[in-house]
């Protein structure tokens, strides 16, 4: 909200200069955001938090400006207002004539309030010009002008038609008809629905209730005759008619916050008298006001303990008195029948402050104009120890530091995405989709956290990184529930560049080392089998398991995946994900213990066999391990070939094994009958063939 300095100090006399006021008014809950000087003057640009509309006008932010300097606030008009909430109507001898207004939707619009001028249309006065611009309203005309400065100053938006316009001079507050269309200010055509609030005349609807207005109707050098309309309107209709049109105004702001019932009166007569003052014309007859449901204030107990046992610090009633009055509240003391305990004041809430529902609110309003920083410096008293932290925050880190170890970058995305970039990663699942998304762009919870990372890999792409690895640790949300895991996406070379060594791309064997390094750090041991997967390369895709259990996947990321979201189908990129409940779930629950280096040798001893070219060499390993003795530490595959002296549609594979013990020296005996068994046990099941 944008406000001169000289526009304040028409209603407070602070004598501060607006840098002083920023920095008091930042720690009583106003935030300044930026300064913007203007010749004499100064804008003060303050940061008004959705809970406080009253302080979308100057008036609202120079009554939070008086109470902050225990100031005094000039009159904002309430002194018109009756006993039953309704303002006097005629002020002079003006005609009975008066707007004809009905209101056939009370529950949406619950006060609308007209008055009819005679009008001469031009220029406004340069100071209203200015004041308009330092806000960030162009000047149109001096009609218009005249209600954006009520807007700015009071709260309350305003609209003023042509009379002449409105058929039969008629103003009805209905819903729009189905398929209603009419042209706004902006000169779009807008089809309305049922659901929508319009002002309409006789025929046809003139103006989109507390949004915009219409062209039909609209204030022209012609124009002689006006009404000027100042309502309240439901905020919730408000919000759903501006989402559902697309159009945001300074109206519509203002009243999907929640608006003043009891501000169009002082608004409307703020707007006559700006109308005389700068020579724009004079009011004509009577002002109308319909007001089906009255404003009925309600009364808050406030509990003189309660504000020092929520605020931990003595305030004196005085103070209390003071802040609560000085911000526009009603303040009695308790009465004498209160209910036993209760001993401090009963208060008032005005109209305006549409976020005082509870007790605490007022003790917030006290505490803040009070000051949090009379807040005594003590520590609070520790009964009992605190409870432990959840152990996936210490998982996570541990996976975390993992990853930024092995040279990956880590990454946060949102965990709302496009429906058309989960498809793939659903697994013919449903996603769960959002009720009131944002844009399509966040229609839907991810069910992966691969999406997120792809776009990373593409954004980095288009700016000339094409090494790049990248991880995230988050939630994937799917129909039956919330899981925790963690995503790999690397791209580029698999060894960092270097002018000793040979550039080589990352492959598959670079992704699933990483996992493998993961699991380590768990301590569980993980398998791999071959898989098909809708977004992975086939052949170049595998199930990641623990204990025979499914808990991730991994492997090059399908082109079309990547050209989907502008990655050239040349750039190989491999991917992993796996589910980090799981992993923690099948973990030791046994705290790790340091353990002594092995004191007795090991034996290696190396076996070449042929078999199918179709069977994985982690089926290979699977058989050895469940043939093998406890005494086998360790096997690797260190050579594969296929070609001369191969038979077609087999392979050569070679592998690794390394015995040991950690009681004894393995004698050769030993370690020939385990390797006899291996042999004989890849022989019967894989029906290989020694080399």
């Amino acid at each position: 909200m944008k406000v001169p300095l000289s526009w304040i100090r028409e209603f407070v006399d602070v004598k501060a200069t607006a840098e002083e006021i920023g920095t008091l008014m930042g720690v009583r809950g106003l935030a300044l955001e930026g300064l913007d000087a203007h010749g004499d003057d100064v804008v003060m640009d303050f940061d008004v938090t959705a809970n406080r509309p009253d302080c979308m006008s100057v008036i609202g932010i120079a009554r939070e400006i008086a109470t902050a300097y225990n100031l005094t606030l000039r009159s904002d008009g309430r002194s018109d207002e009756r006993s039953d909430g309704r303002s006097d109507e005629r002020s002079d001898n003006r005609s009975d004539e008066r707007p004809d207004v009905t209101i056939v939707e009370p529950a949406l619009c619950g006060r609308y309030v007209a008055a009819l001028a005679d009008v001469s249309v031009g220029a406004s006065p340069k100071w209203m010009q200015d004041r308009l611009l330092m806000c960030g309203i162009r000047p149109i005309s001096n009609i218009v002008d005249i209600t954006n400065y009520v807007m700015l100053e009071t709260g309350q938006p305003m609209h003023a038609f042509d009379l002449a316009k409105m058929r039969e001079g008629k103003i009805i507050v209905r819903r729009a008809k189905p398929g209603e269309t009419m042209t706004t200010l902006d000169g779009k055509k807008r089809t309305l629905t049922p659901e929508m609030l319009v002002i309409a005349d006789a025929e046809c609807a003139e103006d989109i209730g507390g949004v915009m207005g219409g062209a039909s109707s609209e204030i022209s050098n012609s124009t002689k005759r006006l009404v000027f309309e100042a309502a309240y309107f439901t905020p919730a209709q408000i919000r759903s008619t501006s989402k559902k049109l697309g159009l945001k105004t300074e109206a519509s702001s203002r009243f999907e916050r929640g608006a003043d019932r009891t501000a169009p009166p002082r608004a409307m007569k703020r707007a006559l008298e700006l109308l005389e003052k700068i020579n724009a014309g004079k009011p004509a007859g009577t002002m109308t006001d319909v007001y089906p449901a009255p404003y009925q204030p309600k009364t808050m107990p406030l509990d003189r303990a309660r504000i020092s046992g929520l605020l931990g610090m003595q305030v004196p009633d005085a103070s209390v008195e003071r802040i609560l009055t000085a911000l526009g509240f009603e303040v009695r003391s308790a009465s004498a029948n209160a209910p036993a305990g209760h001993a401090g004041w009963e208060i008032t809430p005005p109209a305006w402050r549409v976020d005082m529902h509870r007790q605490v609110d007022l003790i917030e309003e006290v505490g803040r104009h009070y000051g949090f920083e009379h807040l005594p410096a003590t520590f609070p008293g520790v009964e009992k120890a605190p409870p432990p932290s959840d152990p996936r925050i210490a998982r996570d880190r541990r996976v975390r530091t993992a990853l930024l170890g092995m040279g990956f970058s880590e990454a946060i995305t949102f965990a709302f995405i496009e429906a058309e970039a989960s498809q793939p990663y659903l697994d013919g699942r449903t996603p769960v989709a959002l009720a009131n998304p944002l844009s399509e762009k966040f229609a839907v919870m991810r069910p992966s956290l691969l999406p997120g990372l792809v776009d990373i890999l593409s954004h980095n792409r288009r700016h000339g990184r094409p090494d790049v690895r990248v991880f995230e640790i988050g939630t994937r949300f799917t129909p039956d529930g919330e899981t925790r895991g963690a995503a790999l996406a690397w791209m580029g070379l698999g060894t960092p560049d270097h002018w000793s060594g040979a550039r080589r791309p990352v492959d598959f064997s670079d992704i699933k080392g990483v996992v493998e390094q993961l699991a380590s750090l768990a301590s569980v041991p993980v398998t791999f089998t071959e898989v098909e997967r809708t977004f992975l390369v086939r052949g170049r895709a595998a199930n990641i398991l623990i204990n025979g259990h499914v808990i991730g996947g991994l492997g090059q990321l399908s082109p079309e995946i990547g050209e989907a979201r502008d990655l050239p189908a040349t750039s190989e990129v491999y991917v992993a994900e796996l589910n980090l409940d799981a992993v923690t779930a099948a973990s030791p629950i046994e705290t790790r213990r340091a353990a002594t280096l092995p004191r007795f040798p090991f034996v290696v001893r190396d076996v070449s066999i042929l078999v199918s070219n179709s069977l994985s060499a982690e089926t290979v390993r699977v058989t050895i391990r469940s043939a093998a003795p406890d005494t086998l530490v360790q096997v690797r595959e260190f050579d594969r070939y296929e070609g001369k002296g191969v038979p077609d549609g087999k392979v050569s594979l070679s592998f690794r094994l390394t015995f040991q013990s950690p009681e004894r020296t393995l004698t050769d005996d030993e370690v020939s009958a385990a390797m006899t068994a291996i042999v004989t046990a890849l022989k019967q099941v894989h029906g290989a063939e020694q080399r």
